[in-house]
């Protein structure tokens, strides 16, 4: 709830600023499409905003999850790979995971911006984004996580921890 109440925030700022700056004396036209930072040392850094893809914005709580577990525990909904079967794995924030089917006990770690769950029966599962839904890669017995999937199915967090 936080983050969206900051991206309004920024939000409203990005839009109002322009017009406050109508009001007063016009800036140049190229002024009018830039944004400038000012970092904390006290410069400025200007950027022509057609040069500008992207702007992200990222408190220390959203930095500090994309680190550690707190993005990935929960409670995901995965398929089974096979046909439309579904099943439950729930990675703890203490790096143990569990599944609804088969030996169900295994350890996870985060690397990069997905999930790798070792599972005690040998397969080794994948949560990562893909676009703007996440999947479910599975890796049989004798498998690293570099060779060939077994299978790729989606993946949802249905209860976030």
């Amino acid at each position: 709830m936080r983050t969206m109440a900051f991206r309004l925030f920024v939000f409203a700022i990005l839009i109002t600023v322009p017009l406050l700056a109508q009001n007063g004396n016009s800036p140049s036209r190229s002024d009018q499409d830039a944004i400038v930072i000012t970092f904390k040392d006290g410069h400025q850094q200007s950027f022509e905003l057609s040069d500008v893809a992207k702007i992200e914005f990222k408190t220390t709580s959203q930095a500090s999850l994309r680190g550690n577990r707190g993005m990935f525990a929960g409670k995901w909904q995965v398929g089974t790979g096979a046909g439309s079967g579904t099943f439950y794995i729930t990675l703890d924030p203490d790096g143990t995971a569990t599944k609804s089917i088969g030996p169900s006990h295994g350890r996870w770690v985060v690397v990069g911006e997905e999930a790798r769950i070792s599972w005690d029966d040998g397969w080794h599962d994948v949560i990562r984004r893909a676009g703007n839904h996440y999947e479910k890669v599975a890796y049989a017995p004798g498998k690293s996580f570099t060779d060939s999937p077994s299978n790729i199915t989606s993946a949802r967090n249905t209860e976030p921890l």
